[in-house]
């Protein structure tokens, strides 16, 4: 029995007219509330919401990632040639029915079309943005083309998650997909940090090393991704020892050969149990770096007499300690879904803390809020 065709553009313009439809609910609440306020505030406020919701996104992106909703609906950009589960619901129940486990359930459908329905819902609230920003780029403090840029992000955002379904989860791009949505976090921080003028005074010196920390973060954040798609956080059992040794039997060179499929090595045989030790073993010890680096940042925020930059620092640390209690939850506990779910969400909030502390401690922004 063939599958659907895994691109089919039937339903694109019903997807169009709906992600349109969900946007207007957010656009009306910031028109709300902000009817007696100029432009840039009402911009600055939709920004906010746009970022609000792009970490839920990112945060749905981990649990249908880790409820193996990646392919509940194995078609892009609908779900079986339709724009809903439910008018697919035969098409789903039959292929259920002859894979009962499989990558398709009715659930699994539903948790895919939701995490595309608020992807295409931030994509809208993005294309406001450009306007706006186009037409009132004689008054905001950064150039138009920086919501022009967020917007070209979420449309290769959106060609990564096709091609999540139809290269069947290939680990490069899902982890491709994974980083993206964070550096779609990141920019829209900026832009919210930049609209709100709250700088923030920061020694040369502290900041420095929170671009040190932000480098650091991603790279840890870059390993956590390949962990995650190439299945290898229970490759290792216990802590701190990984399966009771110390230094384990580990296997570098297919663990991270970037282009493979899906638990194969890059010739088409099953991918060793050394390789995803390997995966496993890189970000744990890596997390001891990126730990220290980013615990010398809170330590050195909390010294400096700024208020803010103090509760900076303790936001920092408390992030740090839950972040490794998650990780550690995902290892002692067998990965249940609150802690995996949890570290995903951690990183994501570490990335906009980080890029909120650099941006408002930016020459730059405290020039443009001296002046206002």
């Amino acid at each position: 029995m063939n599958g659907p065709a895994l691109v089919d553009y039937a339903p694109a313009l019903q997807l169009l007219l709906l992600a349109g439809v969900m946007a207007l609910l957010p656009l009306s609440w910031v028109w709300l509330r902000q009817r007696g306020a100029d432009t840039p505030a009402r911009l600055a406020a939709l920004t906010a919401l746009t970022l609000f919701l792009t970490f839920d996104l990112v945060v749905f992106g981990a649990f249908t990632r880790l409820t193996d909703s990646g392919l509940g609906c194995p078609d892009w950009p609908g779900c079986y040639g339709q724009a809903s589960p439910l008018a697919a619901r035969e098409e789903i129940h039959a292929a259920q029915a002859a894979l009962p486990g499989g990558p398709v359930s009715w659930s699994k459908a539903w948790i895919e079309m939701i995490h595309r329905y608020l992807a295409m819902t931030v994509g809208a609230l993005i294309v406001v943005m450009t306007v706006a920003g186009w037409s009132e780029r004689r008054r905001l403090p950064f150039s138009p083309w920086w919501p022009t840029l967020s917007l070209a992000w979420v449309i290769a955002q959106g060609l990564f998650g096709k091609y999540t379904v139809t290269l069947k989860l290939y680990p490069a791009v899902v982890t491709l997909h994974l980083l993206g949505g964070l550096i779609l976090l990141a920019m829209l921080a900026a832009q919210h940090a930049a609209l709100g003028r709250r700088a923030l005074a920061l020694p040369a010196a502290v900041r420095r090393w929170g671009l040190v920390a932000l480098a650091t973060l991603a790279v840890q954040v870059g390993l956590g991704g390949w962990v995650s798609t190439n299945y290898a956080v229970l490759a290792c059992t216990g802590f701190p020892q990984c399966n009771g040794l110390w230094w384990p039997a580990m296997d570098f060179g297919h663990g991270f050969t970037l282009l493979h499929e899906l638990g194969q090595t890059r010739q088409g045989a099953p991918l060793p149990f050394e390789a995803l030790v390997a995966v496993h073993m890189a970000h744990r010890l890596f997390a001891v770096v990126a730990t220290l680096v980013l615990a010398g940042l809170a330590w050195k925020l909390w010294r400096l007499g700024d208020a803010a930059a103090r509760r900076l620092g303790g936001l920092l640390a408390l992030l740090l300690l839950a972040q490794f209690g998650s990780g550690l939850a995902n290892v002692v506990l067998g990965w249940p879904l609150v802690a995996a779910v949890a570290h995903s969400g951690g990183a994501a909030a570490l990335v906009l803390l980080l890029t909120l502390l650099l941006v408002r401690s930016s020459p730059r922004l405290r020039c443009a809020a001296a002046a206002a």
